[in-house]
């Protein structure tokens, strides 16, 4: 069976995720719900689902009405036990699906900074992997509450619910892993007004900050997608 995947926002790229799937040998479709396309109703014929990011939040149901929808899709997805992973806008998504609070607004949290591993990670195959602390790329200026049961995995300095997990295998991350030196790139162009309004030394910073972060956390948003796509049912 395939993975079903969500695309909220344009040139939301799957990254390191995509790679992992294909070096697993997994098949997966893209719903670009921006655009349109139906978000479908239920989870059958399919193995995990994965739901990106976006620049809109997580409670914009008038300018964005897939929303809801991506909600019960995902809730069914944990309710037939099936893995469910959201990046960004999508871990937000999760959070609201299952009756969290959605924070909108805060400072931004751009670039390359430090995730750590809570010590509730210990025994999670996805959360220990950032037991020793790493840089990975950030984007946002919302997040969220637990959920009620969730498992808390990671924070960083200013956000503290960075990653969470519900049931056995429902992840929701902050921050962008799937994000890697391409994408980084990637987005530094095609986003550059939008960067430069709240970042505008980043043109003449990127090489740096890539130079100092970009291998480190390359290698450990592999080690997340691949540890996520091992939870999948492959029959």
């Amino acid at each position: 069976m395939s993975v079903l995947v969500i695309e909220n926002y344009p040139d939301a790229p799957m990254g390191n995720v995509g790679r992992a799937l294909d070096r697993a040998g997994i098949g997966y479709d893209i719903v670009q719900a921006h655009a349109g396309e139906p978000v479908p109703e239920s989870s059958a014929g399919r193995s995990g689902l994965v739901v990106l990011g976006g620049s809109q939040n997580a409670l914009d149901d008038e300018g964005y009405p897939f929303l809801p929808d991506v909600c019960g899709l995902i809730r069914d997805f944990h309710g037939k036990d099936k893995p469910v992973l959201g990046i960004c806008l999508g871990a937000q998504l999760i959070a609201r699906a299952f009756g969290a609070t959605n924070i909108l607004d805060r400072p931004i949290e751009f670039g390359w900074h430090e995730v750590r591993a809570v010590k509730t990670a210990n025994d999670d195959p996805v959360g220990r992997i950032l037991a020793e602390g790493s840089p990975i790329f950030h984007w946002h200026t919302d997040t969220f509450s637990l959920p009620d049961g969730a498992v808390h995995l990671a924070s960083s300095d200013t956000t503290p619910h960075q990653a969470f997990r519900i049931g056995r295998a429902t992840y929701a991350t902050q921050f962008h892993f799937e994000v890697a030196l391409p994408e980084a790139e990637l987005w530094s162009e095609l986003f550059a007004e939008r960067i430069r309004d709240h970042t505008p030394d980043w043109p003449e910073r990127f090489a740096d900050e890539a130079g100092r972060h970009a291998e480190a956390s390359d290698r450990t948003g592999q080690a997340i997608a691949e540890a996520w796509v091992t939870l999948l049912d492959r029959s």
